[in-house]
């Protein structure tokens, strides 16, 4: 039978659709976000009461951290985010596996000595390391197959210091497997139970790159985000993928077939909170995001961040808006007739200006709306209300 739309009037947050959901979560909606960096994991463990079927996008772009170390040493895709986000999906309760939670959660010490750190993986290797002997066959064998894998490429004078297990397992499992995340991903998603879908947006060892307003040019997301480094001098007029230190011809990367299908079917879209354009825009930029969002039918929610972001810098709300189309709108091309074609709605928080708001609508035709959505915590949401909010959408 052929397709029809449906139109209806919500009040948010529609409660019988919450409680439905939190009464058969593994009935829930796909939700399904763009999304990197650890802004969205506590609003990730929250939506674990409602659904299961959520599923993220995450960009392996990251060049700071244990990712940049890693990146170093093997030229391959960064992986700490898409390890913060599947510890945010675990089953965290007594019916999923702890153990391997607390191993993948596990960092080593800061401070310590090189030796003694790598003395301290090979224990884990021999499984002679508590965290190691507390999970179960045949998981444990598996998981020390991987880290062995790590430890007999990893390159001398490798940096072990604030290393996380999950990060060298996920890269151990990387090199294992032809240097391919997906397989990894999934069997680590298995081990913990994620309540969710988790996969990089591309496969590709690629970086971010930013054109500034000045009319320089920055390569590395740990150069853009403003945290591990100075923020940038001039305000980011537009971002772009970049190989061995040079910009990518636009269309070159391609999303994956398997990560379109996760849009086709997607019964929300949402651009997240989290830094604007290493985070969420990163992710819009492979060839076929734009057409794939523009042909969905559904709700396509922005929820812009509360605070300061640094990459958003000379931005209002409206410019924000117009920054995430763009990258949309020229892969979209004529697939997508209006702005509201690749994002339905704003929703802001109640304490955003309302003339902020009423810009967006005046300049792209989007409906903004203001919620009471933050949380106690300055600059944050409040996660369970976020939550609610979506599975209402659904």
């Amino acid at each position: 039978m052929p397709p029809i739309t449906v139109t209806r009037e919500l009040h948010l947050p529609d409660e019988l659709r919450v409680a439905r959901a939190e009464n058969s979560p593994h009935l829930g909606p796909r939700i399904l976000f763009f999304s990197g960096g650890s802004a969205l994991n506590g609003i990730s463990r929250q939506l674990k009461r409602y659904t299961f079927n959520s599923m993220h996008l995450i960009t392996p772009f990251d060049s700071g951290g244990s990712s940049q170390e890693l990146r170093r040493a093997f030229d391959m895709p960064a992986v700490g985010d898409l390890r913060s986000r599947l510890m945010a999906l675990a089953d965290e309760t007594v019916l999923g596996q702890p153990d391997i939670y607390a191993l993948f959660s596990y960092r080593l010490d800061r401070q310590g000595d090189q030796a003694a750190l790598r003395a301290e993986l090979e224990r884990m290797r021999a499984g002679r390391h508590p965290l190691m002997t507390a999970v179960a066959r045949p998981m444990r064998q598996l998981i020390q197959g991987h880290l062995g894998q790590f430890l007999e490429a990893a390159p001398p004078g490798f940096d072990y210091r604030n290393a996380s297990i999950g990060n060298l397992i996920l890269a151990g499992g990387y090199l294992a497997n032809d240097r391919a995340l997906e397989p990894v991903l999934f069997l680590m998603s298995k081990m913990v139970d994620a309540r969710g879908t988790l996969r990089a947006v591309v496969d590709d060892t690629l970086h971010l790159g930013a054109e500034l307003a000045d009319g320089r040019r920055v390569i590395g997301q740990r150069e853009i985000s403003g945290k591990e480094v100075a923020p940038l001098p001039a305000p980011i007029r537009r971002c772009f993928l970049a190989q061995d230190g040079a910009e990518l011809p636009p269309g070159q990367v391609k999303l994956p077939k398997r990560n379109r299908r996760l849009i086709e079917e997607a019964d929300v879209i949402c651009y997240p909170p989290g830094s604007l354009y290493s985070s969420v825009i990163a992710n819009l930029l492979p060839r076929g995001v734009g057409r794939a969002i523009a042909r969905r039918r559904g709700p396509k929610i922005y929820l812009p961040s509360l605070g300061q972001d640094p990459e958003a810098q000379g931005h209002d709300l409206a410019d924000q808006v117009a920054a995430l189309l763009a990258p949309m709108q020229a892969d979209a091309g004529t697939a997508a007739a209006a702005p509201s074609d690749l994002i339905s709605h704003v929703i802001c928080d109640s304490g955003t200006d309302a003339a902020a708001c009423a810009a967006v609508t005046t300049r792209h035709g989007i409906p903004c709306h203001r919620l009471p959505l933050a949380g106690p915590e300055p600059g944050k949401y409040d996660a369970g209300e976020v939550a609610r909010l979506l599975i209402s959408l659904a």
